[in-house]
């Protein structure tokens, strides 16, 4: 009996070549490669220069230690403001993404990220085309991976507001945040599903009758693993987190949409498109809507057609595809959205030309240089919740067993078939048939165990938590943008 077949083999490729062909050949230092532009900040040769500012050091003939305190004392000084000078440019190199806070983190994410893809896509045309009932998804433990590696991204970049005694704001923004969507989300699990088709009732139905078929044949008296309301109030919480964490990418790809709106007004192809990658998460949101997407896609017929535009399963297919197709749009567009981040550098010079009195060398230095300095920080944040609403689309495809051939070949509704799945008990003539050979005894017992768990964790639970967790993170992403996009437009400017 086959428990993973061709997909170790898969897998094996993969891991070998994350760990060693990866420092040699990186998509993520490729993306940022040779297609950046940042801008160097000004020495201090070049701010006295432009300033006017006398060089005491070489006017003192002072010799050894003196002359080495004078040196030390003259690095600091001060220029105007509105300093007439441009910043030169240049493009971004490898080497200098070595320097650049968070760049390992970066790195390792979008590299695994990327093999993930390609095992996922391997092993979904592995199983269209062999379609193997035994064995175990592998391409599963790799999306699992990539979702807790993007959490913990963005719970280490959340903590960057954190740390500081002048983080206060942030830290209240975050806090208020967390709590606003929690509050939010309570609101949400309690609508009717007639409204928000999420099946979560379904789904906790179909766990709680599972597990208590599981529990009783195990001999255990119990009257269910949870109650609807403990499940309910584990998915809020979870969903307060996910707002925390989304607040400030929210709000920094509000300020590259917006940066970027104004680098392409001769370009209204370019305009139309950088609208489109904003609003798309709306249009994810609007496809769990029942009265808004099913009910005129799969319910109602229109006038001149004998049926309805979609069966119910295209349907459910059609919002996996959009939800890929969003990610891929935004990921292009990645690129263009840094771009407008690095061109901050010389906005904020142009800001400051515009005020009066004097700034410290340093100062000025640092303002420029922090720009490209958190590069790769301004990069998790967009980078991580794409790749955390692709991957979890990627489960509920693959756990809610929806097909991606369901465009060109009828597929039957399995629905009510993972209420009424019999239960699996290992008796005793497998077991002791089993001790026979103990290569063959782990392979059953260890097909036992996923059989049991099959039982437990239906496709009619993972259809409605993982349904519900895209919806509620592209929801959650489109939220924190928008607001993000009024307080820069509004308030900031």
């Amino acid at each position: 009996m086959a428990v993973f077949g061709v997909q170790l083999v898969i897998t094996m490729v993969m891991a070998s070549f994350l760990q060693k062909l990866s420092s040699n050949f990186s998509f993520a230092r490729w993306l940022l490669s040779y297609r950046l532009v940042h801008y160097l900040h000004p020495t201090n040769e070049e701010l006295k220069t432009i300033a006017g500012v006398r060089d005491s050091s070489r006017s003192k003939g002072k010799k050894g230690r003196d002359r080495f305190t004078d040196q030390n004392k003259d690095s600091e000084f001060l220029v105007p403001k509105n300093l007439q000078m441009e910043l030169d440019s240049a493009v971004v190199q490898p080497v200098e993404l070595f320097q650049l806070q968070f760049y390992t983190e970066y790195q390792w994410l979008l590299d695994f990220s990327v093999c993930a893809v390609f095992v996922y896509f391997v092993t979904e045309l592995y199983y269209f085309l062999l379609a193997p009932n035994d064995e175990v998804n592998l391409s599963v433990l790799w999306c699992i991976l990539v979702i807790g590696f993007s959490l913990k991204v963005l719970f280490s970049v959340t903590a960057l507001y954190f740390s500081g005694e002048e983080a206060l704001g942030e830290r209240s923004l975050c806090l208020m945040a967390g709590l606003f969507f929690f509050v939010a989300a309570m609101v949400v699990l309690i609508t009717d599903e007639n409204f928000l088709e999420f099946g979560l009732d379904a789904a906790y139905t179909s766990f709680n009758k599972s597990a208590y078929s599981f529990l009783e044949n195990q001999g255990l008296n119990s009257s269910g693993p949870t109650s609807q309301l403990m499940f309910k109030l584990m998915l809020a919480v979870w969903c307060g987190f996910i707002g925390a964490f989304f607040t400030f990418p929210g709000f920094r790809f509000a300020r590259m949409h917006q940066d970027s709106l104004t680098y392409c007004d001769k370009s209204p192809l370019q305009k139309l498109i950088l609208h489109l990658s904003f609003l798309s998460p709306m249009l994810v949101t609007l496809l769990w809507v029942k009265p808004v997407c099913r009910d005129y896609l799969t319910h109602k017929t229109w006038p001149g057609m004998n049926e309805t535009i979609m069966t119910p399963s295209v349907f459910e297919t059609t919002r996996i595809v959009v939800v890929v197709v969003v990610v891929v749009l935004r990921f292009i567009l990645m690129p263009r959205y840094l771009q407008s981040y690095l061109n901050l550098a010389p906005q904020k010079l142009g800001k400051l030309r515009k005020e009066a009195g004097r700034i410290s060398n340093i100062d000025l230095q640092r303002m420029v240089a922090r720009i490209f300095y958190y590069l790769c920080v301004v990069t998790l944040q967009y980078l991580a919740p794409l790749l955390l609403c692709l991957f979890t689309t990627f489960l509920l495809k693959t756990l809610g067993e929806y097909q991606w051939s369901s465009y060109f070949f009828p597929v039957l509704e399995r629905e009510d078939q993972s209420f009424s799945t019999p239960s699996v008990k290992p008796t005793t003539e497998t077991l002791s048939r089993a001790d026979n050979d103990s290569i063959l005894g782990t392979s059953q017992q260890f097909s036992l165990a996923m059989s049991s768990l099959k039982q437990v964790f239906t496709p009619v639970l993972y259809r409605g938590v993982f349904g519900f967790m895209t919806w509620w993170i592209c929801t959650v992403w489109f939220t924190t943008s928008a607001i993000g996009l009024i307080y820069h437009s509004y308030f900031f400017n």
